[in-house]
């Protein structure tokens, strides 16, 4: 019989493998298995109905279930038979952000418009994340988090025991603050300080100044300076150089030259404080300017350093007198100053400008003459000089040298190189520049990366393209839509079709959605090549894609960031 069978099958299945009843839920096979079974009550209902042979009793066949699912018979109720666990909902509740890094899932908190600081709070401590010092740095600095929010995080990370209470964590803050021009905030972090014991310095000075400074509001940074007896700090010389420093630096140099001239004989000055006038001064190729300040400068007792002399030089090149700075440059030995490296890379700016190579490379062979070895700063200024001018043979010859000297270029330097040979020739310099630097160790950009790949794939050279593909997959960069599209668009010029197509997929795979141009591109070649059926297909998935991608766009529009 049909009964008998079913109860067969079910006794069976009893002694398979258990699996949980989220799995068999959205298993493809859960809903065929729970259909035949279904059918086949309904089947024995009916020939019970007609033959009346026998009754099919309903406790037996939970018994059966049971058996086969996890499911407990206390609950008679069948609404509630199929329900999933607390456990179940937890375990699927991690899974949605399981993909989210650390700082993502403590600023997703937020998003959750909770009221009351112990709920966020509550939220945070559910939030499973291993806090740290960088964690907690990568949350207040990244993302749109406000004033009030980035307080209350900051406040229930300070209490942590992994979260050093010391006056460096407190700068993270204070600089996530005044970036986004939080200022009230900003100095309640700064009494807060003072009321946990812990004493601002010279750099928390210069970070709230200089927050004060970016933000145009001049006045409330000297207004700070002057108060820095109110939080255990005096005005000295330091404290006076800080102030000059950061508004010369925001080329506020005027107000810090009529600041200087007000405090004149209440603050002593050292010789430090009218270079940095002189340095701010210089930027602007105010040569007059210079000339007044060096007068105070010697009139007060102080002579000028190889710091001054490389400032004036600068704003002689900068005002266009470049014999006047050679003049000066000459005499400097008779004046009892010897010229330094930052001298020669004055020098070397100057002539840099007014495009003469060959004295740049005069003034750099002079420095080895004189005992000064160069810095990194003087490889950048004439690598960069040289790429500018597409002098590229000078530029390699100049980065082997550099390297020689065993100077290391950071990351942003390897990226600034690399993106003038990415934007006329072949890629070949390029690869010179990316191949010497990692065998030193320096660490590529992602934005190099991405160069890179562009240069590759317009010029078809796809081995190369796989391999610094694999090669930024190895340094822990996570590919995006640019470098997808790079990778297929490069497939595509050397006709691997099959592999662009499976490069595609893959990006649908991970939720990125190829630019049309990439896609026209390959879709046109599939149908050049008589593949129409594996064309059509990509252009199914394709679609899906593009109605996925509009949709995110729409809820991102309106601020639901799914």
């Amino acid at each position: 019989m049909a009964f008998h069978g079913a109860l067969h099958s079910l006794r069976s299945l009893s002694r398979a493998p258990r699996y949980p009843l989220s799995y068999l839920v959205h298993s493809p096979i859960s809903s065929s298995l729970f259909s035949t079974l279904y059918a086949q009550s309904n089947s024995l209902h009916d020939e019970h109905r007609i033959k009346s042979q026998s009754t099919l009793d309903e406790s037996f066949v939970l018994d059966q279930l049971s058996n086969l699912l996890p499911i407990s018979r206390s609950n008679s109720s069948t609404a509630t038979l199929f329900e999933p666990s607390n456990s179940d909902k937890q375990i699927e509740i991690r899974a949605v952000d399981g993909f989210l890094l650390p700082d993502e899932k403590l600023r997703g908190v937020f998003l959750q418009k909770l009221r009351g600081t112990a709920a966020i709070e509550h939220a945070l401590d559910n939030g499973g994340v291993d806090l740290s010092v960088d964690v907690v740095a990568q949350v207040v600095n990244r993302g749109g988090l406000g004033a009030e929010a980035m307080l209350v995080f900051f406040n229930w990370a300070i209490r942590k025991p992994t979260i050093a209470k010391d006056i460096e964590t407190y700068h993270i803050i204070l600089k996530a603050l005044g970036r986004r021009k939080f200022f009230t905030h900003m100095m309640q972090i700064l009494h807060q300080m003072r009321a946990q014991g812990i004493s601002p310095n010279l750099e928390t000075i210069s970070i709230v100044m200089d927050s004060f400074v970016r933000a145009q509001h001049v006045s409330k940074a000297i207004q700070m300076f002057r108060n820095l007896e109110e939080i255990g700090l005096e005005c000295d010389t330091e404290s006076l150089n800080l102030l000059l420093q950061c508004l010369c630096q925001r080329s506020h140099v005027g107000a810090a030259n009529s600041f200087l001239n007000s405090v004149k004989g209440k603050i002593q000055f050292n010789g430090n404080t009218y270079n940095i006038i002189i340095g701010g001064w210089s930027r602007h190729g105010r040569v007059s300017e210079i000339e007044r300040i060096l007068e105070a400068m010697v009139a007060d007792g102080f002579s000028a350093d190889s710091s001054t002399f490389s400032f004036i030089l600068e704003g002689l090149g900068r005002a266009g007198r470049i014999d006047d700075a050679v003049e000066i440059f000459d005499s400097m030995k008779g004046k009892g100053c010897m010229p330094d490296t930052r001298v020669y890379n004055a020098m070397i700016s100057n002539f840099i400008s007014v495009r003469n190579f060959d004295e740049c490379v005069r003034y750099y062979k002079g420095m080895s003459s004189n005992s000064c070895d160069p810095n990194i700063d003087t490889y950048t200024k004439l690598i960069a000089a040289f790429l500018k001018a597409r002098k590229v043979a000078g530029a390699l010859e100049m980065f082997d040298e550099m390297l020689g000297r065993g100077l290391v270029p950071t990351t942003g330097t390897i990226t600034s190189f690399i993106e003038p040979l990415c934007s006329y020739g072949p890629p070949y310099a390029a690869m010179m520049i990316y191949k010497k630097a990692r065998k030193v160790g320096c660490r590529i950009s992602l934005s190099a990366y991405k160069l890179l790949l562009m240069r590759l794939s317009r010029f078809g050279k796809c081995g190369m393209l796989l391999n610094i593909w694999e090669d930024m997959q190895e340094c822990g960069y996570a590919s995006d839509k640019e470098v997808y599209d790079y990778v297929i668009n490069g497939l595509c010029n050397i006709g691997h079709l099959e592999n662009a197509v499976l490069v595609m997929e893959e990006s649908l795979q991970k939720g990125f959605c190829p630019s049309r141009l990439v896609y026209s591109k390959l879709n046109n070649k599939l149908l050049a090549s008589n593949k129409v059926e594996r064309a059509y297909k990509l252009f199914l998935k394709i679609k899906h894609a593009r109605r996925y991608d509009n949709a995110q766009r729409f809820w991102r529009s309106k601020g639901w960031h799914f």
